[in-house]
């Protein structure tokens, strides 16, 4: 969870994690979360990719 504190006040963007301070076990664990959430964006885009898509579709000029 993002804290108020994490978010570079400048950027709006959450400020990058110290890892100096992490274990292994800690950073393997911190790497595949990270990686569950870039699954789950892909998988959002190729959702809205797909609706944009048959949007167009159906918008599309017919040839004549």
């Amino acid at each position: 969870m993002i804290h108020e504190d994490d978010i570079d006040r400048k950027t709006g963007k959450p400020q990058p994690r110290n890892l100096t301070d992490m274990s292994v076990f800690e950073l393997t664990e911190y790497k595949d979360d990270l990686m569950a959430e870039m699954a789950r964006v892909d998988g959002e885009i190729q959702k809205k990719s797909a609706h944009k898509n048959a949007v167009d579709a159906l918008f599309k000029p017919k040839d004549e």
